[in-house]
């Protein structure tokens, strides 16, 4: 039996032990207590509330404009939900990049405000005050490099990172940077897989996914993957359901059967 399904509770020290045993880590984002029930019921190992709820529950075009305040409410909603899995919550943008006393006072309140298990930052080298601040206070910590979305605009495109030599030799000195102060794992977003290949063998602690290959573990935005987001479809995308047009069908036949008296019936009436 793996280490997966032995285990009651996912904790840090079981992710990295995963990766020693070569077992796969799944990763998923939530948001909500219901969708987090659902999706802590199926085994998951790591649910990540990510600032992406910006996009898929608030409607904007970016990570940046959710709130700390706001990260709080999701992460607080999906924690209610889960047993199982381990809850990673991301700082959101402006909370811990230049400031790391701020950084800690933000982690410190999704700790205690929410009861997750852990934060993820984005960044490397350049955040790692900010880093070992958190991680002094006892805080868990996840890292993430390559496409980092709270930088869109330095970037100007959400198109694959670390292709070119410079950038690649930047990513793999930040990864060791981030294994060495005592992150406990890593997201590497949409960067070559062979680059992230090489990051995964290199450090011990584990390195999710995400159009970057078959590393340790792998995570997906839930609203993409279940396809009730219909206008993202990047390369690394797999659809595993169509619940966009799932629920247009249901709501245009209960649409239709109010309209028509058919609902409620006999039986569905005191």
């Amino acid at each position: 039996m793996s280490i997966h399904q032995e285990i009651k509770k996912i904790t840090t020290h079981v992710l990295q032990e995963m990766k020693r045993q070569k077992q796969k880590i799944a990763m998923l984002t939530a948001y909500d207590y219901s969708m987090a029930k659902i999706i802590d019921n199926t085994g998951i190992d790591v649910i990540l509330v990510g600032d992406s709820a910006s996009n898929v529950m608030a409607g904007f075009d970016s990570t940046l404009p959710i709130t700390l305040d706001q990260m709080i409410y999701h992460a607080a909603s999906v924690v209610r939900g889960v047993n199982r899995a381990l809850v990673v919550v991301d700082l959101p943008f402006g909370t811990y990049q230049s400031n790391s006393k701020l950084a800690l006072s933000s982690a410190i309140r999704i700790m205690k405000e929410t009861g997750a298990s852990a934060v993820k930052l984005e960044g490397g080298d350049e955040i790692k005050d900010s880093i070992k601040r958190i991680l002094t206070a006892g805080i868990p910590v996840m890292g993430h490099l390559g496409l980092t979305p709270q930088s869109i605009h330095k970037f100007g495109t959400y198109v694959v990172r670390a292709r070119e030599e410079e950038e690649a030799a930047k990513l793999i000195s930040d990864a060791h940077i981030l294994e060495e102060m005592g992150c406990f794992a890593i997201v590497l977003e949409k960067v070559p897989a062979s680059l992230a290949t090489q990051v995964a063998n290199e450090v011990k602690i584990p390195i999710i996914g995400i159009g970057a290959g078959n590393v340790d573990g792998q995570v997906l935005v839930l609203h993409d993957m279940l396809g009730i987001t219909q206008e993202f479809s990047p390369r690394f995308l797999r659809r595993y359901a169509d619940l966009d047009n799932i629920i247009n069908d249901a709501v245009v036949s209960y649409i239709s059967d109010v309209k028509s008296g058919d609902f409620p019936d006999e039986k569905e009436q005191y």
